[in-house]
């Protein structure tokens, strides 16, 4: 009797993987309640692991079957927990001049806001100097923030163009997606040692501040690459909101249907927002990298794009969860690098010792096969 129950509930275990991983693979635009069946993903993987030990301990024989399943989607139990313990910074092999170390990071407009300035604007000082000092040889920054020479007394400390880029011995490529009254500048950047040959912005559309941009980039081999820096929609749901609808009956009355509404918005957005980008990459004839704030879960319709056609640097060299939001909300990883398949991933790493803004900054290194 506990074994046909037992066996029961493994198969249910095996169909709920099935659909769950399904649910993944269908964009917010044409069925946006499949998320949430994605989001249940990784419960599912954990309980096909259990079921495995469970079965190994009763019949070998019936454990076979969630075995099989565990090696079929291990690809999608990496992506939310990868396991490389072993793994050490590889040693230099073969030239030099095919090497690129990438840095990627969500900088918060370098706390400009007065609500997340410090005193002495201490935070902000210090990101943009451990920008400028960084040996990266591509910088993408996302929620970037320039104030020209000359825009007000103060702006010497946001002269990150000059600073990150010209100073530092780097070509600058600013995507603007907006200048306010004083002359300052918000969006994206890419900031290179390398020559910049190419370069263009990827627009999601006019009510939307999101976009992306790319570089192209000749390595001192003579190859050259393209480097992808995006950000994808926000939920826009304060971090507060959320921690509050869990908290208490009341809290859920209250900020629920708001959150519901915006997380609705947002997964929309993102799934447009990837397949336009998709039809982009799937053009490009030279070696891909990407640096993106996606907004978005390892399970999700969005990460599932880009995973299926590119390397994740974190899931294929790193160890652990490696959330990469500096917030209450744990275990979240929403920044991501990621390669074609002409390059070979050396090393990856989060930056937890850069507290500075609300994600923490990823750098990876990268060789030409």
């Amino acid at each position: 009797m506990r074994r046909s129950f037992a066996f029961k509930c493994t198969l249910l275990i095996l169909l709920w993987l099935l659909v769950a991983i399904g649910c993944v693979q269908i964009p917010a635009h044409t069925f946006w309640p499949a998320s949430f069946g994605a989001l249940t993903l990784p419960v599912a993987l954990a309980l096909n692991l259990l079921a495995v030990v469970y079965w190994f301990l009763r019949d070998w024989r019936v454990a076979a079957l969630p075995l099989l399943a565990a090696l079929l989607t291990w690809p999608h139990f990496q992506r939310g927990v990868a396991l490389h313990p072993l793994h050490t910074a590889q040693a230099p092999t073969g030239k030099a001049d095919k090497q690129v170390r990438l840095l990627s990071a969500n900088v918060r407009i370098f706390n400009v806001y007065p609500q997340l300035r410090d005193p002495d604007l201490a935070s902000s000082k210090k990101m943009i100097q451990w920008l400028a000092d960084n040996s990266a040889d591509v910088l993408c920054l996302q929620e970037f923030y320039n104030e020209p020479r000359g825009s007000r007394e103060d702006g010497q400390v946001f002269r990150a163009v000059d600073k990150i880029g010209e100073e530092s011995g780097r070509g600058a490529f600013l995507s603007k997606t907006l200048t306010n009254g004083i002359g300052a500048e918000f969006g994206l950047a890419i900031f290179s040692r390398f020559p910049i040959v190419k370069r263009g912005t990827i627009s999601f559309g006019k009510l939307t501040q999101n976009h992306a941009m790319f570089a192209d980039v000749r390595l001192p081999a003579g190859d050259t690459i393209r480097v992808y820096n995006f950000h994808l929609q926000s939920m826009s749901m304060e971090e507060k909101a959320i921690v509050d609808s869990y908290s208490s009956r009341e809290g859920l009355k209250r900020e629920g249907r708001g959150l519901l509404r915006r997380y609705k918005r947002g997964l929309i957005a993102r799934s447009v927002q990837i397949d336009t980008l998709i039809r982009r990459f799937e053009r490009c004839r030279y070696p891909i990298l990407l640096c993106a704030d996606l907004n978005d879960l390892p399970y999700s319709y969005t990460y599932d794009q880009l995973a299926d056609r590119f390397q994740n640097a974190w899931t294929t060299v790193g160890t652990g969860v490696g959330a990469t939001y500096n917030g209450r909300l744990p275990f979240v990883r929403i920044d991501h690098q990621f390669a074609g398949p002409r390059w070979l991933v050396e090393d990856f790493q989060v930056h937890y010792e850069i507290p500075y803004s609300d994600h923490f900054p990823t750098s990876g290194t990268y060789r030409l096969k």
